[in-house]
């Protein structure tokens, strides 16, 4: 019996392992990301902090995507990618087999997602026999942007910018409802420049000074909302896919940057953005 059971679980092993080779293989074909997340460079990336603890919980197993320092030993499917892998999962496959009860793994939570730190082959083998749930220790690590679990390691770049943006302009908190994405690299950091300008104009006009507090909502408030709020109404964003409403905001400031060098007269945000919209269709 222990004999045969030995024999299913280097199968079970083998057969992960070829699993992981054909991934490999349509992955790069794709252009889909293959390895874990690594959750350094995650932390890095977006400035999270903490992690806090949240107790013992039910944790749905696709939602796992990243690792703290194993990432380059399972894709993303947690599939085992190398073979010196193979006695430690087949530990964990033969105690699934005899229904051996099992400490929960240990995850770090960034917004939607989990990185392990403790339990990567149980992992691994719960995701393999089509497990939906494990029971884990979660520690929450505290983020101002929003992680699903299809994030790709070259997102990282513009969501890290979007995490300093967020953090210069504490708009999340000034504005919860406020929802700015870009897929335009460097677009945060021309938002930042926008909101410079228009903070120096505001002095100007009201002969005072102005914090960035108030810059910051003054600025969503009379300059971007105005042209998104045009963006939405015209249905414009459907002829550019794979943009956003804040994309098409750069570029409506990028028409009129273009509008003033010609020495023409700007017009108010929302009649740019209407000008934009009729220029484009």
């Amino acid at each position: 019996m222990d004999d045969n059971l030995s024999e299913q679980v280097r199968a079970d092993f083998l057969r992960a392992r070829f699993k992981a080779f054909i991934n490999r293989i349509l992955n790069i074909l794709r252009d889909q990301p293959t390895t874990l997340l690594s959750y350094d460079e995650v932390k890095e990336k977006l400035r999270i902090g903490g992690p806090i603890y949240r107790g013992v919980q039910t944790v749905p197993v696709k939602k796992i995507v990243g690792s703290l320092n194993r990432y380059h030993q399972f894709d993303r499917a947690f599939l085992p990618m190398e073979d010196q892998l193979a006695e430690r999962w087949e530990n964990i496959d033969r105690a699934f087999y005899q229904d051996i009860s099992l400490p929960p793994v240990v995850l770090y939570k960034v917004g939607d997602v989990y990185f392990v730190v403790d339990g990567h082959h149980r992992v691994s083998v719960a995701r393999e026999k089509g497990q939906q749930f494990i029971e884990a220790e979660v520690r929450e690590c505290q983020t101002r942007v929003q992680i699903t679990p299809d994030i790709r390691p070259e997102d990282l770049e513009i969501l890290g910018e979007k995490a300093y943006f967020l953090e210069a302009t504490k708009l999340d908190r000034l504005r919860p409802k406020a929802d700015i994405n870009l897929t335009i690299p460097d677009g945060y950091h021309r938002m930042l420049e926008h909101i410079a300008v228009h903070r120096y104009f505001m002095g100007l006009d009201e002969k005072r000074d102005i914090s960035e507090e108030e810059a910051v909502v003054h600025w969503y408030d009379k300059v971007y909302l105005p042209i998104v709020r045009v963006i939405r109404r015209s249905g414009i964003l459907k002829e550019f896919p794979g943009k956003t409403e804040s994309d098409l905001y750069l570029w409506v400031l990028d028409r009129q940057r273009y509008l003033s060098q010609e020495g023409r007269k700007l017009a108010p945000p929302a009649k740019a953005a209407r000008d934009f919209v009729e220029e484009v269709k």
